[in-house]
């Protein structure tokens, strides 16, 4: 019980430091933004204190099964503080600043090519934007997508080489999978199959899906304004972020499919010896 509310309390405080990371490290913040940040950053520490100091889970899905929300969480961390910083030293410049800047500098060029994710990212700053302005695009939505494929990266390795999630121990279905409802009818592998061909999928073209949803949006309502540096953040994080959680728990579910397949033809195996 200690360890669990303990477990609960550090996961809060590492959620609540990434909501309010751009706004602390960044000069120049609001009282105003400050506090609704602050306030944003408690509900979500609030929610996951809940949900992880409980027994069992009631909206997080493997929960039981790590390393999967540890990849995606870090993978959100590090883009949020390396997004932060390079924005960070474009007012107050270190040594160590600049060569991340450098780094990004040459990731966003090099991602930069026709009808990619990053290009579609830089096609919706202003067109009052400046070089420079257009330079932090680039760099940001580079950065944020090499981060998140390599996440993915990993966490395939996991499940391929490590046997996720059974180098844990034994995978219990129904508490790392809370929101999938076994009575919805229809066969629970063919459901699960399906699930993961469509997260997949959606995960593949949420990248090119989002920009152009937004273009289409800032013709009809106001604008993301990708000149300031906290919406910049925000923005390229959540760009980046989504897709990949998508398709890993695309991954997640085929695997999960599989095993299920496995430990079926083993008892149909072991159920036709015995009647023979």
């Amino acid at each position: 019980m200690i360890k669990r509310m303990f477990g609960a309390a550090v996961r809060a405080t590492l959620v609540a430091s990434v909501f309010s990371m751009p706004a602390i490290l960044l000069p120049g913040t609001s009282a105003d933004t400050i506090q609704m940040v602050v306030l944003l950053s408690l509900v979500a520490a609030l929610l996951v204190f809940v949900e992880y100091s409980s027994e069992y889970p009631s909206l997080i899905e493997f929960r039981n099964a790590p390393p999967f929300n540890r990849i995606r969480f870090l993978a959100l961390f590090a883009t949020v503080l390396l997004l932060t910083l390079i924005s960070r030293g474009e007012v107050a410049p270190t040594p160590a600043v600049e060569t991340l800047t450098m780094i990004g500098s040459a990731v966003g060029n090099a991602m930069d090519f026709p009808f990619s994710p990053v290009r579609l990212m830089v096609l919706l700053a202003p067109d009052a934007a400046t070089p420079p302005e257009l330079d932090q695009v680039r760099m940001h939505a580079g950065f944020s997508y090499l981060i998140s494929l390599f996440m993915l990266m990993v966490f395939v390795v996991l499940v391929r080489l490590m046997d996720w999630p059974l180098s844990h121990g034994a995978f219990n279905f129904w508490v790392n999978l809370p929101l999938f409802d076994p009575t919805a009818g229809g066969d629970v592998l063919r459901r699960l199959k399906r699930d993961s061909h469509v997260n997949v999928a959606l995960g593949f073209l949420l990248p090119f899906l989002i920009p152009a949803v937004l273009k289409t949006a800032s013709v009809f309502a106001v604008s993301l304004s990708l000149t300031d540096p906290q919406t910049l953040i925000w923005t390229m994080s959540a760009w980046a972020f989504l897709p990949i959680s998508l398709i890993m728990r695309g991954v997640a579910l085929m695997r999960i499919a599989d095993l299920i397949e496995e430990k079926r033809r083993r008892a149909y195996a072991q159920a036709d010896l015995q009647v023979a």
